[in-house]
């Protein structure tokens, strides 16, 4: 195997795969990324056994092959080489000589014919997605993560599937921490994408895809044998789904019901922040006390002290007093964009909802906590 690169071609791409390459398994060729120089490129493919990524690239190849190569080193090697073009060279017993005329490395390699078989997607029946609604989509539901330790498969997931809301049909992701949940839609028009029932894709494979989309554009989007696959012109990722069941949630999502409160989105948003300030792992939560054109929020930690501010809003309803973890309203603020917000709350003892005004295609539901 012998081929000349051009460092811009393959450096972000390097950067990119760090998460899949660098993610601990038992097996230490998924540290690595796979090469392979074909007749007209090459092809670099990663994987941590969960989530996989296979890229093309043009390359002046002399001659064919394959080879494993540490990806860390690898990317390190290729960040900071100072000459656009870059000589890889296959020499003798799986070792590679990376350089040019006037820097050289030798690194050792791994049997290519160790590293995973990739899944083949050659017949998977696509449907397109605009990649910056896809992006917002992921990025609105993967705020919410479970504890490290959780193993349950709608806590480590978001679940994916086809729905119709009146008379226009939607591609939803939803997810849960069973503390909160968020829903994320986009509309489609035209061919049906084809699956049937919703499916589980593991968060952190999710993360990985965001790298890879664009915030112009579209992306084709699949599922087969059991993987969500998401393919660029010369680029593919593929991540093994989860098996479980994802709660049923269509009752908690229903609008409509209790008081409607517009806020503005920035005000709110920095008002919970100072309140939160006081907040530490055993006294997450503070009150809400909305009254007769006024939000009362207090915050009171017995190691640290309390804290109280109000704001002046439109509400005429009687009292409700409920209490919540700040930093849930404020990461489903910080993933909105519009100027307002409506809260929709019943009592203390429901969930509160939270969209932007005139936007239904993210909602996100916070259940209230015991003081």
């Amino acid at each position: 195997m012998k081929f000349i690169i051009n460092k811009s071609d393959i450096r972000t791409i390097l950067a990119k795969v760090q998460g899949v390459a660098g993610r601990k398994t038992n097996l230490a060729i998924t540290e690595t990324v796979l090469l392979e120089a074909e007749k007209d490129g090459i092809r670099i493919t990663a994987t941590d056994l969960e989530t996989g990524f296979e890229g093309f690239y043009s390359a002046a190849v002399e001659s064919t092959g394959s080879i494993a190569i540490n990806a860390k080193k690898f990317f390190e090697i290729v960040r900071d080489f100072p000459k656009e073009d870059i000589h890889i060279h296959e020499v003798e017993n799986r070792w590679i000589q990376i350089g040019n005329q006037n820097i050289e490395y030798h690194i050792v390699g791994m049997n290519p014919e160790d590293f995973p078989d990739s899944p083949k997607i050659g017949d998977v029946r696509f449907f397109e997605m605009d990649a910056f609604s896809l992006r917002g989509m992921i990025e609105k539901t993967i705020i919410i993560s479970g504890a490290a330790d959780d193993k349950r498969a709608h806590i480590n997931g978001v679940y994916f599937e086809k729905c119709e809301s009146g008379d226009q049909k939607l591609l939803r992701m939803v997810s849960t921490d069973g503390s909160r949940l968020s829903t994320a839609d986009d509309p489609y028009e035209g061919e049906e994408p084809e699956f049937e029932n919703g499916v589980l894709i593991p968060k952190k494979g999710l993360n990985e895809v965001l790298k890879f989309l664009e915030p112009e554009g579209s992306v084709q989007v699949g599922l087969k044998d059991n993987h969500f696959i998401v393919k660029k012109e010369s680029e593919t990722v593929t991540i093994r789904l989860l098996e479980g069941d994802f709660p049923k949630y269509g009752d908690i999502i229903a609008r409509g019901q209790g008081v409607e409160i517009r806020l503005d989105r920035k005000e709110f948003l920095m008002m919970l922040k100072r309140m939160s300030i006081l907040s530490s792992d055993n006294y997450k939560g503070v009150v809400f006390n909305f009254s007769e054109n006024r939000l009362l929020i207090t915050a009171t930690n017995p190691d640290l002290g309390e804290s109280k501010e109000e704001m002046p809003i439109a509400y005429e309803e009687e009292k409700i007093e409920a209490a919540f973890n700040p930093r849930f309203f404020i990461e489903s603020l910080g993933v909105i964009s519009e100027n307002t917000v409506v809260l929709h709350i019943i009592n203390g003892e429901r969930p509160c909802l939270v969209e932007g005004e005139n936007n239904q295609r993210y909602l996100s539901v916070i259940m209230p906590m015991r003081i």
